[in-house]
C-alpha cells in the first residue's frame, strides 16, 4: 500500500519533512535561466526546461533526506504542454531518485470526470485496447466539495495499484474559514468533511497502522488539527503551511500520534528558494545546497520536537 511505503520511507530517513515543488520563475536564479533563453528564447519551451533543471537540482540535494517530494501543478500548467511536461519530467525524476510523489492537483469533479482525473494521475488511460499512464504518480490531493461520487472514483485506483490521495479538510489560507468554519448541525463543516474523509480511510488501512486515504490539515490552525486528529486517528495528515505561510513546529505538533507518526510537513519556498534568505551562506549559484541545509535544520526542528512530545 502507498501508506505503507511512506511510512516505512519516513522511518528509514527519519525524516517527515515533504518538500514541495511549486517554480515560480522569479525566483529562480537568473544566472540559471540564462543559458535556456539564450538557446530557446523567452518561450515555454525555455521555461518547460529551466523548471525540469531546477526541479532536478533540488531533488538530487534532498532525496536522501526526504521521504517525499509535492510538485503543484499549477506553477506548472501555466505555462501550457512545456510546462505539464515539465511537471512529468519532475515527477519520474523524483520516483527514479527512490522518493514518492505526492502530485498537488487539488482535483474533484462529478463521477466520470472524477474517474478521468484518477485515470490521469493514478491510475491509467484507455486507447482502444490499449492503457497508458499520463502522469505517474504516488498519491494526489483531492478536493471533496462534490462530496461522496466525487472521492469514491478514485477509490479503485488507490486499492488496485496501491496509490494514495489526501482530501482537503482543513486548509491554511486564511479565509479558509469562510466556508470550512460554518456550523451544520452543530459541527463545523471542516468537522463534517473529517468524518466523511475517514469512513473512505478505513477502506485503505496498511500494515503500519495508517490509511492511504489521509487530510490535508493546515499548521496554521493548530487548534483545529488537534482536534481533527482525534477525529481521525488512522489517517495521515498532509500539513501545509509550515514556514513561509506562519506555521510554526509548535503549531504542527499536535497533527501527529503518540508514536511520532501520523504527519508528513510540507515546505515549498522555505527550502527551495532558501539561497534568497537574509544572512544565508548560500548565494544563487548554491541554491541547491542551501535547499538542502534548510531541510536539514527544518527536519531536526520537528524531530526534536517529536521527542518531546513522545517522552
Amino acid at each position: 500500500m502507498f501508506i505503507d511505503r511512506l511510512v516505512k520511507r519516513i522511518q528509514e530517513k527519519n525524516s517527515c519533512v515533504l518538500v514541495g515543488l511549486d517554480p515560480r520563475l522569479e525566483y529562480i536564479p537568473a544566472s540559471f535561466k540564462e543559458q535556456y533563453y539564450k538557446e530557446y528564447g523567452k518561450s515555454f519551451k525555455a521555461v518547460g526546461e529551466i523548471i525540469t533543471a531546477f526541479n532536478k537540482v533540488i531533488i538530487d540535494q534532498v532525496w536522501d533526506i526526504v521521504p517525499a517530494m509535492k510538485p503543484q501543478i499549477a506553477f506548472f500548467e501555466q505555462y501550457g504542454l512545456d510546462g505539464l511536461h515539465a511537471y512529468r519530467e519532475t515527477c519520474k525524476y523524483a520516483q527514479e531518485k527512490g522518493l514518492l510523489v505526492i502530485g498537488d492537483v487539488k482535483r474533484g469533479d462529478i463521477g466520470t470526470t472524477s474517474k478521468a482525473y484518477s485515470n490521469a494521475h493514478l491510475g491509467r488511460a484507455s486507447i482502444e485496447s490499449e492503457t497508458l499512464e499520463a502522469f505517474s504518480v504516488d498519491a494526489i490531493t483531492t478536493n471533496p466539495y462534490l462530496g461522496d461520487d466525487c472521492l469514491k472514483e478514485f477509490m479503485e485506483d488507490i486499492q488496485e495499484k496501491s496509490k494514495g490521495m489526501f482530501v482537503l479538510v482543513k486548509t491554511s489560507n486564511p479565509t479558509s474559514g469562510q466556508l470550512q468554519d460554518l456550523e451544520s448541525e452543530g459541527k463545523k463543516i471542516y468537522e463534517i468533511v473529517a468524518e466523511m474523509v475517514y469512513q473512505w480511510s478505513l477502506k485503505t488501512v496498511g500494515d503500519c497502522g495508517y490509511a492511504s486515504v489521509g487530510a490535508v490539515v493546515a499548521a496554521t490552525h493548530p487548534k483545529q488539527a488537534k482536534d481533527l486528529r482525534k477525529l481521525m486517528p488512522k489517517a495521515y495528515f498532509l500539513v501545509p503551511g509550515y514556514g513561509a505561510q506562519g506555521g510554526s513546529v509548535e503549531d504542527i505538533i499536535d497533527c501527529f500520534n503518540e508514536d511520532g507518526l501520523g504527519a508528513i510537513i510540507n515546505s515549498s519556498r522555505d527550502i527551495i528558494y532558501a539561497y534568497m534568505k537574509k544572512g544565508k551562506e548560500y548565494d544563487e549559484n548554491h541554491f541547491g545546497q542551501a535547499a538542502r541545509a534548510e531541510t536539514l535544520i527544518m527536519r531536526k526542528s520537528i524531530n526534536d520536537a517529536l521527542m518531546v512530545k513522545r517522552k
